[in-house]
């Protein structure tokens, strides 16, 4: 059976997901045909059947293709610092360091304090952050590398990590 990488597979899931929904558009379009009541129905290139059965090729391809994934995202490591994390960990947490730089840049970005509009025209509300902006704006700029450094280790094991995999019919 041929092979594929880790890498090229995250690429095919992507397509083989676009061609089960222009599959299941196909199937709508089979499913359905206006005509003249009592008129014969015209020659359809491809039934609903024929669309149905190519659907559940690819869903099955789709399938096998997951699946294969998953188990190489748990089965292989990538070294970070000093630690070996199994693929799957790694892609979590590149997921949480870009989400917890998103917030410290949000920080980051507050000013220490500003006027806030009151109601009353004697009193002034003052809202002030109880940390330093600028010490978040440079977490926000570390996480943010640490999270691109992994996510360079994920891509650059995708490229050596193989799948015994048929993509043939679709690349």
């Amino acid at each position: 059976m041929a092979k594929l990488s880790l890498a090229e597979a995250v690429k095919l899931k992507s397509v083989l997901s676009k061609r089960i929904h222009e599959l299941e558009d196909e199937m709508d379009r089979a499913a359905f045909i206006e005509v003249e009541k009592g008129s014969k129905l015209p020659k359809q290139a491809r039934t609903l059947q024929n669309v149905e059965q190519d659907i559940e090729e690819v869903r099955k391809d789709f399938r096998l293709l997951d699946k294969l994934m998953y188990q190489a995202n748990i089965e292989n490591n990538i070294l970070l610092e000093t630690d070996s994390i199994p693929i799957v960990e790694a892609i979590e947490l590149a997921t949480q360091l870009r989400a917890q730089a998103r917030k410290c840049k949000e920080y980051g970005a507050a000013p220490k304090e500003e006027y806030v509009h009151s109601f009353s025209e004697t009193v002034s509300i003052v809202r002030t952050a109880t940390f330093e902006p600028e010490t978040y704006r440079v977490k926000a700029i570390e996480l943010e590398r640490r999270a691109n450094k992994l996510s360079n280790l994920i891509n650059a094991i995708n490229y050596t990590i193989e799948l015994e995999f048929d993509s043939e019919k679709y690349f």
